[in-house]
């Protein structure tokens, strides 16, 4: 059985978002507390000398993926109708995200981050609010102009394991063995650039474990026969 997402786009779509409104609180409740809303936080990505947003983003990624994959497996999800509406346009997302990059460096917020930040009354942050609303109603302005530029390396919903010709389950391993590896080289580079080259990393062993717990979990669900399709 799929599990039915359609249904938040008919009669019950109020409690959807209803949901949704409480979601988005508490995840920007989450952000503020663990210091995602102040610049400083942020920008020890690109010193090194505090890599708790990538270790944080980076986890919730594995965390998601991990989650979809094992439910994709089990015959709960399906991640193609899931990912329908989030097409990939090559191009225009490269030349986007190096421009997100490079507000990110001289901001010290990404969007999502700015809004926290301006919530908690950081001028900083209202600022790059409203830079990036400045920012979208320039692209309104110019997106006339800019041809077919933003229609440009459509290839629908694309996945790394069609790149790849794999399963899921085996590029969500793969990942999976990247992000411990990334973890713990994110902690000796703290450790390094605060002067602590020699002290013990504190890495989060019981995270990492988990981790490599689900990806195991997400590979077992290989051996689940596939659905017939009538």
């Amino acid at each position: 059985m799929i599990f039915p997402f359609e249904s938040l786009s008919d009669e019950r779509r109020a409690l959807g978002l209803a949901v949704a409104v409480v979601i988005g609180i508490a995840f920007g409740f989450v952000l503020e507390r663990t210091g995602f809303g102040r610049a400083q936080k942020l920008v020890g990505q690109f010193y090194g000398n505090d890599m708790t947003v990538f270790k944080g983003l980076f986890g919730g990624v594995v965390t998601a993926m991990l989650g979809a994959v094992i439910l994709s497996g089990v015959h709960l999800l399906d991640v193609r109708a899931v990912s329908a509406g989030y097409p990939t346009f090559l191009w225009p997302m490269i030349v986007g995200g190096l421009l997100l990059g490079v507000g990110f460096i001289v901001s010290g917020y990404c969007p999502g981050t700015s809004l926290v930040a301006a919530a908690s009354a950081k001028l900083d942050g209202v600022v790059t609010v409203l830079g990036v609303v400045l920012g979208g109603l320039l692209y309104a302005e110019l997106a006339p102009h800019l041809g077919g530029f933003h229609d440009s390396g459509k290839m629908g919903a694309y996945f790394l394991y069609d790149l790849f010709g794999t399963r899921a389950a085996v590029v969500a391993a793969v990942v999976t063995i990247v992000a411990v590896a990334a973890f713990l080289g994110a902690e000796k580079v703290e450790a390094l650039v605060n002067g602590k080259a020699g002290a013990r990393v504190p890495a989060r062993r019981w995270v990492l474990t988990g981790f490599v717990a689900f990806a195991l979990v997400a590979v077992a669900t290989l051996a689940i026969p596939a659905l017939a399709h009538p």
